[in-house]
């Protein structure tokens, strides 16, 4: 099945709103922001599908205009079904200046013999500010599916003012390359990276912030690094899904918080 989904915001009054919106089955979007004068707007990405499928195309595109804010959901942890072919996504995301963006999708779940390939490209304008997370776990752990998927590829390029500032690149195919070997997984069963955007940030007091909110977590290693651009790249190994998922969203809360960490 091919899918489209396609999100454009405009700004009125200090608030963003959905100016537009297309999308096919099983895409759904639902506005989940509580409190209408918050500038900033809240989706929901929902699916009637159970997961993605073998033979899947998805092409989602998100347009921020100047000065907007949006925070795009997730209704559930997303699972990749057993393929032959194997599926695929595009993602892109076109920031005017000054706009903010943030995403932190619920866990990915790979079945048995599942292939996919995931490419996303986020093209930043001046001054804008981007959160852009992603968690993967090793399968059903519960159902003894532990790295047997065929193949996972996650790509995501940014660009600010059409220059590569950062190319993350993650390929898994634990039939070929032992997950656990020294400078892989290293009996890590989950894994969550985090990137964080803004030219104005305080980086390095961000950085403390959240190294010893990290520093209280069980069961987890991390590294932060500061980005060519002014930002954090984080990287989080653990062994459950919804810790990593808690992580990510409360390093979102930390990150903006202007004076006190979110934890404290």
């Amino acid at each position: 099945m091919r899918a489209e989904l396609h999100i454009e915001t405009k700004l009125r009054d200090g608030i963003t709103y959905l100016k537009k919106s297309y999308y096919t089955p099983p895409f759904k979007l639902a506005d989940v922001r509580e409190d209408k004068k918050d500038n900033t707007l809240q989706l929901m990405l929902m699916s009637s599908s159970p997961g993605i499928l073998d033979g899947d195309e998805y092409r989602i595109k998100v347009d921020l205009d100047e000065g907007c804010s949006l925070k795009l959901l997730t209704q559930s942890y997303q699972r990749l079904f057993t393929m032959k072919s194997g599926a695929l996504q595009h993602l892109q995301i076109n920031m005017g200046q000054g706009s903010s963006f943030c995403y932190l999708p619920h866990p990915t779940v790979p079945h048995e013999n599942s292939n996919y390939t995931s490419k996303s490209k986020i093209y930043l304008s001046d001054n804008c500010t981007l959160i852009w997370g992603e968690i993967l776990t090793c399968g059903r752990k519960q159902n003894g599916e532990v790295f047997i998927f065929s193949r996972y590829h996650n790509l995501t390029e940014i660009y600010l003012n059409n220059k590569l500032i950062i190319k993350e690149n993650l390929m898994i195919k634990p039939a070929q390359i032992n997950v656990n070997a020294m400078g892989q997984l290293e009996n890590y069963t989950h894994q969550a990276s985090l990137i964080y955007l803004n030219e104005t940030a305080d980086t390095k007091l961000l950085k403390s912030y959240i190294n010893t909110f990290l520093t209280e977590q069980n069961d987890i290693t991390y590294g932060i690094t500061e980005t060519p651009k002014n930002g954090l790249l984080i990287r989080i190994l653990g062994y459950k899904g919804e810790q990593l998922y808690h992580c990510l969203n409360q390093i979102a809360q930390v990150i903006n918080q202007t004076k006190t960490p979110a934890y404290a």
